[in-house]
């Protein structure tokens, strides 16, 4: 069985100008960060030229679908004509990309079935995270 899922999105980059411009992204979730999912953006499509990912809570993408959800650096809405928006916040700025919203439940029922929800702590590793934990801190 799969450990790791990755969905090739579609994000519409929302900027100030009229138009929307279309980048790819990438959506991951490993089973081993059963908690979180990444979205990722390759060089091309951001300001320093370098891969950008973001992690953040499986469960407030999920939420963020149906409900406007977070308030930290990521925060996820529903938005008109089926699309999710998704801000990003950081100190350089903040952008704002819209995902089919299909696209995106797709991708939750893929993670559902590689780790449902409740049985996320099965498949945390507390001795080697808290291992690490104390390697780092010695």
């Amino acid at each position: 069985m799969a450990i790791m899922i990755e969905q090739a999105v579609q994000a519409r980059l929302v900027s100030s100008t009229p138009r929307m411009e279309t980048v790819p992204a990438t959506l991951r979730y490993d089973r081993e960060d059963p908690f979180a999912v990444r979205m990722c953006f390759p060089p091309p499509a951001t300001l320093e030229g370098i891969e950008v990912s973001w992690a953040f809570a499986r469960e407030l993408l999920e939420d963020g679908v149906d409900t406007r959800a977070g308030v930290g650096d990521v925060q996820v809405r529903p938005y008109g004509y089926g699309r999710t928006v998704l801000e990003f916040h950081a100190a350089e700025g903040t952008a704002m990309v819209h995902i089919r919203t299909s696209d995106l439940r797709h991708f939750l029922k893929r993670t559902h079935e590689l780790v449902p929800v409740g049985g996320e702590h099965l498949h945390l590793d507390v001795d080697h995270d808290l291992a690490e934990l104390l390697r780092d801190a010695a």
